[in-house]
């Protein structure tokens, strides 16, 4: 009898260590673990509400939030102003860690917005502005493509490999995964609205066309390995910087609500964590 209670002891030990070890993991198999990446378009500069690492200006009501809240999803936001994608593996600013580094093979969900960056359309921008009517002034575009060329369209050509590469490390490093590039959108309406933004008609256009060819690039690669594209241009139209402030999504040069020049703002943000929850494939939202 001394002896069965004595296996009987052993046995529940082995049991409640197996409970134990076991328990963490059913409880992490009901969660659904999201890691959002990428650049100011994710982040969210300058918008009110900012999370406390304030290297990132990265605001708690950027697009990631919206879709691990309409998911009910357990969010990892990474996503970080300025970053490119030498900042995916190496540490920006010399002390954040790697984005790579918050993925694993528990990752339900990456979304990613970059690019815009590594072919540096802020300073593009910046070089567009003209306070006074033509002729006073240059022409950007004229600029960026003299000489029959379009440095723009180089440099997003340029930056297509890399992004495939960024793709296969997730795919590598996140294998279970369900991936999602998430585009830019429509900043500028056709012909823009000088002097409202201190843009040439010219240039807007130009400047639109390149955010829109960075856009098609993201969506091309995208299908190549499989992953989603939420193309945010068609769900910005309407709402560019020109529109009434009530209407924006995103702020011009001088902005008219809490949110960088030329970034999305919270209305962008909410409508655009929309549009990402929308083509999520995920249970709770099925």
């Amino acid at each position: 009898m001394g002896f069965q209670l004595g296996r009987l002891a052993q046995l529940g030990s082995a049991l409640a260590a197996t409970a134990a070890v076991l328990a963490p993991t059913a409880h992490a198999a009901d969660e659904f673990d999201y890691v959002a990446m990428g650049d100011s378009a994710a982040a969210g500069p300058l918008m009110p509400n900012p999370d406390p690492n304030l290297l990132c200006f990265r605001s708690k009501l950027n697009y990631p939030r919206v879709v691990a809240e309409r998911l009910g999803a357990e969010l990892t936001d990474v996503s970080c102003s300025g970053a490119t994608i030498a900042d995916f593996a190496g540490r920006q600013h010399g002390i954040l860690a790697p984005q790579y580094g918050a993925l694993d093979d528990r990752t339900d969900l990456v979304t990613i917005t970059v690019g815009g960056n590594d072919v540096e359309l802020v300073p593009a921008v910046v070089s567009c502005v003209n306070l006074l009517p033509e002729p006073v002034g240059s022409s950007c575009a004229d600029e960026f493509t003299a000489g029959g060329g379009d440095e723009l369209a180089a440099r997003i050509n340029a930056f297509a490999p890399r992004f495939d590469e960024v793709l296969s490390q997730i795919e590598r490093r996140a294998p279970n995964a369900e991936i999602v590039v998430v585009g830019y959108g429509t900043y500028l309406k056709p012909g823009g609205c000088h002097p409202k933004e201190p843009l040439w008609s010219r240039d807007a256009d130009y400047i639109q066309s390149s955010v829109d060819r960075l856009s098609a690039v993201l969506g091309q690669r995208a299908a190549a390995h499989g992953a989603k594209f939420v193309d945010l241009g068609p769900v910005s139209e309407g709402h560019d910087v020109c529109a009434a402030p009530a209407e924006k999504y995103f702020e011009g040069v001088i902005p008219t609500s809490v949110a960088a020049p030329m970034h999305p703002n919270a209305n962008g943000m909410r409508a655009f964590g929309d549009a990402v929850a929308e083509a999520v494939q995920h249970p709770k939202h099925s």
